[in-house]
């Protein structure tokens, strides 16, 4: 009985110290969100980052790879967030794979080159001076001493182009074999991306107007050797209601298709950002 009343008492304190913990996260993420730029702040009601990145299990200390990160909406999050013992790997498109957008220069190809020393050097200073460390690389070229050594990886908006230019030289799959190889076993990948309703044509859905359908994204994480865990509705948005004549970038930020109509602009922004699929998975053990 002695026993039974100790190992209760040590599961209650054990509960209570994770409980603790977990608001102490929550609030060091609320901290850094609340520091973000005002204009990347406007985002936060379509984006809703403190969510998912807790729904995503992203925790400080963390090494966490972080696919395309632009301009760093979620590079400037993740720095702060996971302090001096994390570390974020950004990783970009392969240099094979740009040409085939076919808007991009010969000037800017030859200098997006160096992408993988000139992100971590203009990133640094997003991490302040007690933030994460940062590394780079293109998908196709994984550096071998990064292999397992990510807790978790973000595909944050990164998959409809690498599906779409899949058929041209094997992108998505490229891509997904970094994602495990750099993925410590039991390890997560959080995905969010625009989400094509089931009943959209599947040329549509390929990648090439921004949207993909969700058996399509659950199907190709399973076949690279990741289990489903579960989804959210966090970024659900059904307000976006694509025909198949229609683009995500016609929607905010890009309004891509209304810069010369007010009236059908002030439509798209009322509609708000995509509809967004969120799915977790896991690297088996």
């Amino acid at each position: 009985m002695k026993f039974l009343k100790s190992l209760i008492f040590l599961t209650a304190c054990t509960a209570s110290l994770n409980a603790i913990g977990g608001a102490a996260e929550s609030d060091r993420l609320a901290s850094v969100l609340a520091a973000q730029p005002e204009e990347n702040q406007a985002r936060f009601a379509h984006r809703h980052p403190q969510e998912t990145l807790e729904f995503f299990e992203i925790e400080p200390g963390m090494t966490v790879m972080e696919a395309l990160p632009g301009s760093g909406w979620y590079t400037r999050i993740l720095l702060p967030y996971l302090g001096s013992e994390g570390h974020v790997i950004g990783a970009d498109y392969s240099m094979d794979m740009y040409p085939l957008f076919g808007f991009f220069n010969e000037e800017w190809l030859a200098e997006h080159a160096t992408w993988t020393t000139d992100f971590p050097a203009s990133a640094a200073e997003w991490a302040g001076e007690d933030g994460a460390g940062i590394t780079a690389f293109v998908f196709g070229s994984m550096p071998e001493e990064m292999k397992e050594t990510a807790d978790a990886v973000l595909l944050i908006r990164a998959l409809h182009n690498l599906a779409r230019f899949e058929g041209d030289g094997g992108f998505l799959s490229a891509a997904l074999t970094d994602v495990n190889n750099v993925l410590k076993p039991g390890g997560i990948v959080g995905v969010v991306q625009h989400e094509a309703r089931a009943d959209m044509p599947d040329d549509w859905a390929g990648g090439a107007n921004g949207y993909l359908k969700r058996d399509f994204v659950i199907a190709k994480m399973k076949e690279f050797g990741f289990e489903f865990v579960g989804s959210s509705d966090i970024n659900r948005n059904e307000k976006d209601q694509p025909t198949d004549s229609d683009i995500v970038w016609r929607l905010p930020p890009s309004l891509a298709t209304s810069r010369e109509n007010p009236e059908l602009r002030a439509e798209l922004e009322a509609v708000g950002e995509s509809n967004r699929m969120t799915l977790k998975f896991r690297k088996p053990e």
